[in-house]
């Protein structure tokens, strides 16, 4: 390893510290390196429990969104504990709120990417950056820079900046550059790349499909920009790669692949050797069944290591992984040159971070001036303005008239994956709309069998209009984003489409014309906070000009989708 180069660049001050710091640690504290816990709630209780596992602060704690006054206690008193300062990360995806429950919700990658606008992504990052530093984060588990090929896949969605690599490079080299010029590690993920498998990884090894060429042209092609911009790190997925493993081991047979979390191919092979990428890998979260299935734990443990990987991303169990990673070494699953590399790569990091300096306690003044603050507001408001996209319009029925009567159809799901998805979307468009002069009625199926349900003219001679108001959003643990229609026989499918003017809106996933194709008005937002309904609002009532361009296909490649 080559310290004083991309992406680390270290000085002499700080390879010595890296020298010093690993001639001076034990076995156990070099094992204890390799982990980054979950810090849900950021209680003693929890830190006492990380300590009588590992017996010292291991080498990175991954906070879930936290009070912000609980997270820069947490910062201050971890910073305490640690005889080596930790990784402090989050997902920072869309803004501060990936780790400070009154952070700053910016966009959705798609959102921000809706606006076609590098300039947006330049400002998303720095928000993340500013906020999550001000609690004491120094490590981004972002950019995600896969890229959404297949629709169905109900996980990658509104997190990647669309279906275009060329885009998704662009945009992915922008936060990576912004993020690490306000001082936090980026991490591009997820390799070798979500988003050609419409199955979630989350629940199964999934696979990216893709032959070497269209590897290199597409995921290849935004992983060596982001590479080239001087990404610090990258999180290797439970997703395979067939191609490149067959290619980079003509001998393996097809039973016997792993996911690049497992595989030495994937990361030593590809994204070492091929791309040469020389900073830390972690892998992603491992208890994630797409991490645990292909073998068992016991050897899954170390083998992430041994692959090529320098970190282990939670835990099943901590006391147990970090009991199977101890036996890995003594069995030679690990051995000691890959424990030193990984352990001198995690310590790089963490010099060319500046962890190593001594700084002044955290403080809670500052982190709640910088935390939601008006600019970080307003830049999100910019974003939603300029990224909501009319997909189709049927002439003359937008904007909507105050005193019409409409007819309102919520579908709407649970919280999803993004912690920060809003709850009780439609009910607040519907009270919105309300404000504005229209007259709402909830829609309610009609009861009964064919021959004795409510006339068509019981809709057609008493509504002006009918919304649709979709807020589905990703989540781990579902299969797919598809519209379940209400009984008796689809009650609320747009039956009504060519009688009475009819609004689809999503606010989170882009793909439903899929389920509604023939709808005429058709209104992306990729995001449900309530930055972007008070844009949405403004654009329904024509105060406001749509201005997003789609980054994906929402017809989802069906000729009907595109008919008026």
């Amino acid at each position: 390893m080559d310290l004083r180069s991309k992406p680390f660049y270290l000085d002499d001050e700080k390879i010595a510290w890296v020298t010093d710091t690993l001639n001076k640690m034990t076995e156990r504290q070099k094992l204890a390196q390799l982990f980054c816990v979950n810090a849900r709630s950021g209680s003693d209780e929890e830190l006492r429990k990380i300590l009588a596992c590992f017996g010292t602060i291991p080498g990175g704690m991954m906070y879930r969104p936290l009070p912000l006054e609980g997270a820069v206690a947490l910062s201050n008193k971890v910073s305490q504990l640690a005889e080596i300062p930790p990784l402090i990360a989050a997902n920072l995806e869309k803004g501060g709120d990936g780790i400070v429950k009154e952070g700053t919700t910016f966009a959705s990658p798609m959102e921000a990417a809706a606006t076609d606008d590098t300039e947006t992504v330049r400002k998303m990052a720095a928000v993340c950056a500013r906020e999550a530093a001000a609690v004491g984060a120094n490590w981004a588990f972002s950019p995600i820079i896969d890229i959404d090929y297949e629709y169905h896949n109900p996980i990658t969605n509104t997190r990647t900046f669309g279906s275009d690599p060329e885009r998704v490079a662009r945009m992915g080299t922008v936060f990576v550059e912004t993020i690490q010029k306000e001082g936090l590690a980026a991490t591009i993920k997820h390799f070798p790349g979500d988003g050609t498998d419409e199955r979630d990884q989350h629940l199964v090894t999934s696979v990216n499909r893709f032959s070497c060429e269209e590897w290199d042209r597409t995921y290849g092609m935004c992983y060596k920009a982001c590479i080239d911009a001087g990404a610090m790190a990258c999180m290797v997925g439970h997703i395979m790669q067939p191609a490149y493993t067959k290619l980079l081991n003509p001998r393996i047979q097809e039973e016997n692949m792993l996911p690049a979390s497992l595989s030495k191919e994937l990361i030593t092979g590809l994204l070492r050797n091929k791309l040469g990428f020389q900073g830390l890998v972690v892998t992603d979260a491992t208890t994630m069944a797409g991490y645990t299935i292909p073998m068992p734990r016991r050897l899954a443990v170390p083998t992430s290591i041994a692959a090529g990987a320098d970190m282990f991303l939670f835990s099943k169990n901590m006391e147990e992984d970090f009991r199977f990673m101890q036996d890995g070494l003594k069995n030679n699953i690990l051995t000691k040159e890959r424990l030193e590399e990984a352990v001198t790569r995690i310590l790089a990091l963490k010099a060319a971070l500046g962890l190593f300096r001594q700084k002044e306690p955290l403080s809670q003044t500052h982190a709640k001036e910088v935390v939601g603050c008006p600019l970080h507001r307003q830049w999100a408001a910019d974003c939603a303005d300029r990224a909501i996209t009319l997909v189709k319009e049927e002439k003359g029925v937008l904007p909507l008239i105050p005193g019409k009567k409409v007819l309102f159809i919520p579908i709407e799901s649970e919280t999803g994956f993004q912690y920060t998805a809003k709850a009780g979307v439609a009910a607040d468009v519907c009270a919105r709309l309300e404000k504005e002069g229209l007259a709402m009625d909830y829609f309610t199926p009609s009861h009964g069998e064919e021959g004795n349900l409510l006339p068509t003219t019981a809709y057609t001679e008493r509504y002006d209009y009918i919304i649709y108001l979709a807020n589905m959003v990703t989540k781990s643990n579902q299969t797919v984003i598809r519209i379940e229609w209400a009984q008796p026989m689809g009650a609320n499918c747009p039956h009504y489409v060519t009688e009475i003017p009819t609004i689809f809106i999503s606010v989170e996933n882009p793909y439903h014309l899929l389920d509604v194709p023939r709808i005429r008005t058709f209104i992306n937002c990729y995001n449900s906070n309530d930055t972007v309904l008070d844009a949405l609002i403004e654009k329904l009532m024509g105060r406001s000009q749509f201005k997003g361009k789609s980054p994906v296909d929402a017809f989802c490649g069906k000729w009907d989708a595109r008919l008026p």
